[in-house]
């Protein structure tokens, strides 16, 4: 098994467990198999809960949404920021334009969005915090984008293209982005860190996700009062969100050629 494979593997198997887990948990999330923050046991591998629920079983449960709206945040803001990131590369008006609306939404604080936004959102859940999570994510994404576009802006292909006639977006799509695959791989992996952690907060804020719903990060929030009695009722979704943050970023560094990985800056 090579290198880049060894990299890959903990994201892969994480993710794996994470959406099959509802399959291999051995107990109900809402059934009291131990007494509140009981130790473990055979029954409770990871002990109870504050209700006495088996905590591996709601740790099983509860990746499955935070990986599929994370990988969701992370596909539109490369999008969205590969689109503008190109377009203000071609056009500076266009490029003007967007770099100020970005030191705008820059401005805002991340929980501080969070709160105003979501908790704004008739109705809330995942939907609001997916739109939480593209408005502070893309200004970030899209500077990004915009300095690994310079240079393909400027290259001959681009400039002969231009004089053929070739509008905007299709010199978007089919010039400058076919060449920046590597950095929007690279991007997707950082991008899918900070959604797992904006997603958490807002679960860990109780937005999105509510009792008795199985979620890592409310996981966290239910049972801090009672870490002493039985730590890995915090400590394992804990680890979990850290692991599949770090895993993942590994991972997309691994698949990203060498190339992109010196323009992000990782190593």
């Amino acid at each position: 098994m090579n290198r880049a494979a060894l990299r890959v593997t903990p994201a892969a198997v994480l993710v794996v467990l994470a959406v099959a887990g509802p399959l291999l948990a051995p107990h109900p999330i809402d059934a009291p198999v131990t007494a509140p923050y009981g130790t473990p046991t055979g029954a409770a591998p990871l002990g109870g809960d504050q209700l006495g629920r088996d905590v591996l079983s709601r740790l099983l449960h509860g990746g499955r949404d935070l990986i599929l709206t994370s990988l969701l945040v992370a596909a539109l803001v490369t999008a969205a920021a590969g689109a503008l990131g190109a377009a203000g590369a071609l056009r500076p008006a266009v490029g003007r334009a967007v770099d100020r609306a970005a030191d705008v939404l820059m401005l805002l604080p991340p929980v501080l969005g969070v709160l105003l936004i979501a908790l704004s959102w008739e109705g809330g859940g995942r939907v609001a915090v997916v739109a939480v999570a593209l408005l502070l994510g893309v200004p970030y994404a899209v500077r990004f984008v915009a300095g690994a576009a310079a240079p393909v802006a400027a290259s001959g292909y681009v400039e002969a293209a231009v004089a053929g006639g070739e509008g905007l977006w299709h010199l978007v799509w089919r010039e400058v982005l076919p060449n920046l695959r590597a950095t929007l791989l690279a991007l997707f992996g950082l991008r899918f860190v900070a959604a797992v952690y904006l997603v958490a907060t807002a679960g860990f804020l109780q937005i999105g996700p509510q009792p008795p719903a199985a979620d890592w990060a409310l996981m966290i929030r239910e049972n801090t009062a009672g870490v002493l009695l039985n730590p890995w009722a915090v400590l394992a979704p804990s680890l979990a969100v850290g692991l599949l943050a770090v895993s993942v970023n590994l991972a997309a560094d691994a698949l990203a050629p060498r190339a992109a990985r010196k323009e992000t800056g990782v190593l």
